[in-house]
């Protein structure tokens, strides 16, 4: 099956597992997603990542956080969507309910919080919001 958008698939597989309790949640891996990963693994709204090599693309394998039984991660939305880009240059990056979540941001050196692009003065593609 050919998925259009890998990364609103990623953020639906981990919001869906959330909802259903799962501790794990596994994922076709490429490096972005891995990107992606690592920094709800630095922000602490998923616990650890782990690879798995399977002879083709490989696996990321996402263990979920969980605070009186409830998800860490109580929002998660795709901003850019491969029909319509949204862009944010240094200035107008944008901020998640008031600097309490995150925005995900591809930039030029990477991907990045809006807090670690606002910090470094580079804009770049919106990703996502994780809350």
């Amino acid at each position: 099956m050919q998925i259009t958008d890998a990364i609103a698939d990623m953020l639906t597989r981990i919001r869906n597992a959330g909802q259903a309790g799962h501790t794990n949640c596994d994922i076709p891996a490429s490096r972005m997603k891995k990107a992606i990963a690592d920094i709800l693994v630095e922000e602490g709204y998923i616990q650890s990542v782990t690879f798995q090599d399977d002879k083709k693309q490989g696996i990321l394998t996402i263990t979920l956080k969980y605070a009186d039984k409830k998800p860490v991660i109580n929002g998660i939305q795709r901003i850019s969507k491969p029909g319509l880009r949204v862009y944010a240059n240094k200035e107008s990056l944008p901020k998640v309910l008031g600097g309490l979540g995150i925005a995900i941001i591809s930039t030029s050196q990477g991907i990045k919080t809006d807090r670690q692009a606002r910090r470094d003065g580079v804009g770049g593609e919106v990703l996502a919001y994780i809350w």
